[in-house]
């Protein structure tokens, strides 16, 4: 099972605040643990949404919304890309993480949908077609 893992932006991380020194060595040893452990598959943190854009979809009309945007509760500031065998075992990984911003922080754990979720209407056809744009995106890393 694959988990998406969310960093909950901040007043600070909004602004642009760089994390400290010594919260980037905690992350980093962290990071270390996730890829010993074979779980790490990504990650990465988010500029503010002040160098950002949203794209408003309206049947076939699009507009352009620039950043910033309101609400840093929720936005996100960064992310993982976990391979584990459940939720619990995302949830104590997380429980492990060092705290991302001083004072109160939240993480958010979303799991990622597999090609067998979405049964029959993935038919074969496109299964390839994900397949082939899977092998794409290797050879592009």
């Amino acid at each position: 099972m694959r988990f998406m893992v969310m960093v909950k932006a901040n007043q600070d991380s909004e602004a642009g605040v760089m994390p400290s020194e010594t919260l980037l060595a905690e992350m980093g040893k962290f990071n270390e643990e996730l890829v010993k452990a074979g779980v790490l598959l990504a990650a990465e943190g988010l500029q503010p949404t002040s160098k950002g854009a949203r794209v408003r979809f309206s049947d076939s009309k699009r507009s352009v919304i620039d950043g910033p945007f309101a609400e840093s509760k929720e936005l996100i500031a960064g992310f993982w890309l976990w391979q584990v065998k459940s939720m619990e075992e995302a949830i104590e990984w997380v429980k492990r993480c060092p705290n991302p911003f001083e004072g109160e922080s939240e993480i958010e754990i979303r799991q990622v949908f597999e090609a067998e979720d979405f049964g029959a209407e993935f038919t074969p056809e496109l299964r390839e077609q994900e397949e082939r744009i899977r092998a794409q995106m290797a050879v592009n890393l």
